[in-house]
């Protein structure tokens, strides 16, 4: 089984130098070929990687087109059996790769796989993007098993285990690349943030499984392209997020689902004024609009595939924690 580890960058010199040894070090397999796919960077970072990593390849994209567009773009040049998309901003450890190439092989239909991600900056705790793997609730929005909305649980080995989940997160991705292709890529209109979601729930629409393999275990830092409280980041999830609804819903969902999370994303705006975030609240706004104007192309989008009835976990993750104050996966009531 042929693996490429594939780390989009785009003006990450400072992160490369960083993160890249690791990755290098930990992946020292005949088997296993590592790339950098570059996004038009405008630093030195390709010329330092080709200087002082001359092993690892380099893809270089023509422009910058996002997380979506630049692997879908990079991944078109690299031959492999499964794609393993790692963020610039992740430290691998020794013996990561093996419990997922062993997940794979064991199991045909395991189309995606997550390591356990932790926090870099808190290395006892898990990291906000995919944390112990993935779902959603009735109304789309993502949390994930050690991370509900902005609350981190500490890493007491709780999900040290293999389970199926929904999504499986952007940050450390594992794919075959005959499911990739089969699925198109990343849909590129959402240039970043909740691609992953899309391109798993597509995944599972075909029948395929999605995996969370605890043995595996690497450290995200987060926010170095984005920072949490940007609002470009709030534009992106709001937005994107209906772009999956939209597109994957049961046709017996889609009107009801969307009218309700039109009302939600609403409220989350009235708080956004509350705490005197004014900004978050414009793009949420700027997200509604921004989705009016995609929605023709994504209900064509719609019509090119299957939809699945059972899709979240559990109804309302905003009423279990805004109103019942549940902050942990475990305490959080299941369908």
């Amino acid at each position: 089984m042929k693996i490429a580890i594939v780390i989009l960058n785009w003006n990450g010199k400072t992160l490369l130098e960083k993160f890249l040894p690791s990755i290098i070090n930990f992946s020292n397999q005949k088997n296993v070929e590592i790339y950098v796919a570059d996004n038009a960077s405008t630093d030195s970072s390709v010329q330092f990687v080709a200087t002082l990593f001359p092993k690892v390849k380099i893809v270089q994209n023509a422009t910058n087109g996002g997380y979506a567009k630049g692997y879908n773009e990079a991944l078109k040049h690299i031959n492999a059996d499964i794609y393993g998309l790692v963020n610039s901003d992740i430290e691998v450890t020794e013996n990561w790769l093996n419990p997922i190439i062993s997940t794979f092989e064991k199991d045909a239909n395991t189309a995606i796989i997550q390591p356990k991600i932790l926090d870099y900056k808190n290395k006892t705790a898990f990291e906000y993007a995919g944390a112990g793997g993935g779902f959603i609730d009735k109304f789309g929005y993502p949390f994930c098993r050690g991370r509900v909305f902005s609350k981190l649980e500490v890493d007491t080995s709780q999900f040290n285990d293999e389970i199926d989940i929904f999504w499986a997160s952007g940050a450390c991705f594992f794919i075959r690349s005959e499911v990739f292709n089969t699925l198109n890529g990343f849909d590129e209109d959402y240039f970043a943030h909740q691609e992953e979601i899309d391109l798993c729930w597509r995944a599972q629409n075909l029948g395929k499984t999605i995996k969370y393999v605890g043995a595996s275990t690497v450290y995200h830092v987060g926010g170095a392209t984005l920072k949490e409280e940007s609002p470009r980041k709030s534009f992106l999830n709001f937005r994107n997020s209906l772009f999956s609804l939209v597109k994957n819903l049961p046709k017996s969902k889609l009107l009801p689902i969307i009218f309700v999370r039109m009302i939600l994303d609403g409220v989350a705006g009235v708080k956004f004024l509350f705490e005197l975030r004014p900004i978050h609240t414009l793009a949420i706004i700027r997200a509604h609009i921004s989705f009016y104007y995609y929605l023709p192309k994504m209900l064509r989008k719609r019509k090119l595939s299957i939809q699945n009835n059972t899709y979240f976990l559990v109804n309302s993750i905003v009423w279990q924690h805004f109103i019942k104050k549940i902050s942990t996966f475990k305490a959080l009531k299941k369908y």
